[in-house]
């Protein structure tokens, strides 16, 4: 079967399928996090990809959110699989560079990502989250290649999307999403995926925060 040809603006299914498993990861909704899950396994995510995206958020919604988006998780693939469902459990991600310590190597990271050095205000004030955040986030969890930096930064903005009074972070999580291979255009279509997913209310707040950025 013919298909046209991706452009900027399309997310493949895979990727639209991260979009509402992280915004229902992070605001709780399990019943609807659960269909999430289901239509990411047809999209083609694997297994392991989606636990990867579920453990990812602890760092943004908390632990409770991703503890809980795992079990709902695991009881899923356990109903499944009594049902005669057999998901790819898919490849597990590569070991970890053991030249460079995580501090080192997410502070690579983090700047590769962002497109230049972090430094400001608020981490003068409380370097250590800034030294979690380096060796951690970005050197432990961003360096893992399960994922696709583009995949975990969508799992990212779509977490915070829907999260009331994050505002500054999605912002500043739009700006490193454009600096990874999300165009203005697929912004704008995410925000269209928020809409129909999570509601008017978030996806209006995702849309003035977008134009924000984009100005």
């Amino acid at each position: 079967m013919h298909t046209r040809p991706e452009t900027p603006t399309d997310f493949t299914s895979r990727e639209t399928a991260i979009i509402p498993i992280a915004a229902f990861t992070a605001n709780g909704d399990m019943s609807r996090l659960t269909i999430s899950l289901s239509e990411g396994l047809a999209a083609g995510l694997t297994v392991n990809e989606i636990k990867e995206i579920l453990t990812q958020l602890y760092a943004y919604a908390g632990f409770p959110r991703s503890l809980n988006a795992l079990g709902t998780f695991m009881g899923l693939l356990a109903e499944r699989q009594q049902r005669g469902i057999q998901d790819a459990e898919g490849p597990g991600a590569s070991a970890l560079a053991t030249d460079k310590s995580s501090l080192e190597l997410g502070t690579e990271n983090q700047t590769r990502l962002v497109g230049q050095p972090v430094s400001g205000p608020l981490f003068d004030f409380a370097p250590q989250i800034d030294a979690y955040l380096k060796s951690h986030l970005f050197g432990d969890i961003f360096a893992r290649d399960l994922l696709s930096w583009k995949e975990r930064e969508l799992a990212t903005i779509a977490a915070l999307a829907n999260i009331p009074g994050v505002n500054g972070q999605l912002q500043a999580h739009y700006r490193i999403s454009l600096h990874n291979g999300i165009t203005a255009p697929a912004l704008a279509r995410f925000v269209a995926i928020v809409r129909q997913a999570c509601g008017k209310t978030v996806a209006d707040n995702a849309a003035v925060v977008l134009a924000t950025v984009l100005q």
